[in-house]
């Protein structure tokens, strides 16, 4: 007779199988009944309605939303396709706000469909399902993304959302505006439908973000067939910046965008930027004797148990995993261990800074010697595989407890060459610390080690400006999430820059 370990395994091997498919939204008659209520009273699946299970992790606390915001996407797009079949699409603007490259979870995901009821479907964590009877764009103009969720296609998008998507999203409404090289995509569907309206409001947000061209053609089109259009700037504002005909991708668009939009609110809310010290020596020591406090605040915010005892052997050098198998098999001083050899790095980086070398520049070649050396006692030990250290990550990753998605995989590549020019052109030392710290973890280039990088970041840039070395302490770690989590879901960087300038 098995045991109830092995009829575990076996239930397990049947949740394995679904995954190994790509199942993600998980259906009552995916897995039989015996199979869900034993993964279910594990923790391995969890009901998000009747009929609807994801898969999740047994160590996640209860109320916790990782799983959820993981399976997000993946999952609406199962449910609503089970719903509708091929006849449902997400609204225009969220469609927009995809192509755009930001994938939020949004507190409620709007869905037009012809059979639909009206009505709200809710989900786990506050999410819902808005559903609308609604017409849907033609068969040409859909386009199916990488979770199988059904958009309006760009062009179409663009002419069917309403007015104030300009007003609430001016990030995203640009970004999407910045991807087209012609109006040719645009223009076809503006004739077709005769919106005269409609073609004023998008030649006058072309011309907003300075595609003279694009909103020139559009003009000349449509009254070339008799249509009299007057151009109006849907945008309360000019473009805080001109983008490039040649920068195509979304991610970078809206990430100059963004950082445009947020300086000025980090100008205000800092203290003014004291400058370089004239006392290099004193300034660095000042550096070295925050390393207790900061390894000690820093990792535990990650999670890590450390200890200041275990942080001072680490430091003093009698922490020696190569003969103690005790220190060995220590995960949490095999983080400080790291933590320490990668504070030695920024001291270096910092002292190079100090002497007159652009901060930008110095951080995007030094960074990844940063991140080599916090995880390479983890690697000698086994813990890691070398390869882990490779560099960026190539594949998914999520924050926990967090509505922002990571971009991909592949559009990191394209980001972080942006992101370290935008470090090095910028004035401001102030900014240079709060978005430089807050863009990198928005990115999350890599699989582990954001946060503390991101500080390291952070204080880097600090320094750069004579601010003095910055501890996120453990005690306020929910109002430091909190302020990240608005930056990155709302494009608030307030709370986030006033956190900051009260530590400093």
């Amino acid at each position: 007779m098995a045991t109830p370990a092995e009829k575990l395994a076996a239930s397990l091997e049947v949740l394995k199988e679904l995954q190994d498919r790509g199942v993600t939204a998980i259906r009552s008659n995916d897995i039989t009944r015996t199979h869900r209520e034993r993964l279910t009273n594990g923790g391995f699946l969890q009901e998000v309605m009747k009929g609807w299970y994801i898969p999740t992790r047994p160590d996640e606390t209860v109320g916790e939303s990782t799983a959820w915001f993981t399976s997000y996407w993946d999952f609406c797009a199962a449910y609503l396709t089970e719903r509708f079949g091929d006849d449902w699409s997400l609204s225009p603007e969220q469609s927009l706000h995809l192509y755009a490259g930001n994938q939020t979870v949004p507190t409620q995901l709007l869905v037009r469909a012809t059979k639909a009821r009206n009505q709200v479907t809710n989900l786990l964590h506050g999410t819902s399902i808005f559903e609308v009877r609604a017409n849907l764009p033609g068969k040409n103009d859909f386009f199916i993304d990488s979770h199988g969720l059904r958009l309006f296609s760009l062009p179409s998008a663009l002419i069917n959302s309403f007015e104030d998507f300009y007003v609430r999203n001016p990030v995203d409404a640009r970004t999407v505006l910045a991807t087209f090289s012609d109006a040719s995509s645009i223009l076809e569907l503006l004739l077709d439908g005769g919106h005269s309206v409609i073609a004023g409001r998008i030649s006058g947000a072309f011309r907003n973000i300075g595609r003279d061209r694009i909103a020139d053609d559009i003009l000349k089109g449509m009254t070339a067939v008799g249509y009299n259009v007057r151009e109006q700037d849907p945008f309360t504002e000019q473009s805080p910046v001109i983008l490039s005909h040649r920068e195509l991708s979304p991610y970078v668009i809206r990430l100059k965008l963004m950082w445009q939009n947020m300086r000025d609110t980090v100008i205000t809310n800092l203290p003014p930027v004291p400058g370089l010290p004239e006392d290099k020596e004193a300034y660095l020591k000042q550096v070295k004797d925050n390393y207790t406090k900061d390894a000690y605040n820093s990792l535990s915010i990650e999670g890590y148990r450390v200890s200041i005892e275990l942080i001072e052997r680490v430091r003093s050098g009698q922490w020696e995993p190569e003969h103690n198998e005790h220190d060995r098999q220590q995960r949490d001083a095999m983080a400080a261990r790291g933590y320490w050899q990668a504070y030695q790095e920024v001291l270096k980086s910092i002292e190079k800074i100090l002497d007159g070398a652009n901060p930008g520049e110095v951080t995007d070649y030094d960074h990844a010697t940063w991140y080599l050396q916090m995880f390479a006692p983890s690697v000698s030990a086994g813990i890691l595989k070398a390869s882990d250290l490779a560099g960026y990550r190539n594949q998914p990753v999520f924050i926990r407890r967090s509505q922002h998605v990571p971009p991909s995989a592949d559009a990191v590549r394209d980001l972080i060459p942006a992101f370290f020019e935008l470090l090095a052109n910028e004035k401001h030392a102030g900014v240079r610390a709060v978005l430089g710290h807050f863009i990198f973890v928005y990115i999350h280039p890599y699989i582990d080690g954001n946060g503390r990088i991101g500080r390291f970041l952070m204080n880097t840039m600090l320094a750069s400006g004579g601010y003095p070395w910055t501890v996120v302490p453990l005690e306020r770690r929910s109002e430091y999430m909190a302020s990240l989590e608005t930056a990155s879901t709302q494009q608030d960087i307030g709370p986030f820059s006033k956190f900051i300038a009260s530590l400093i």
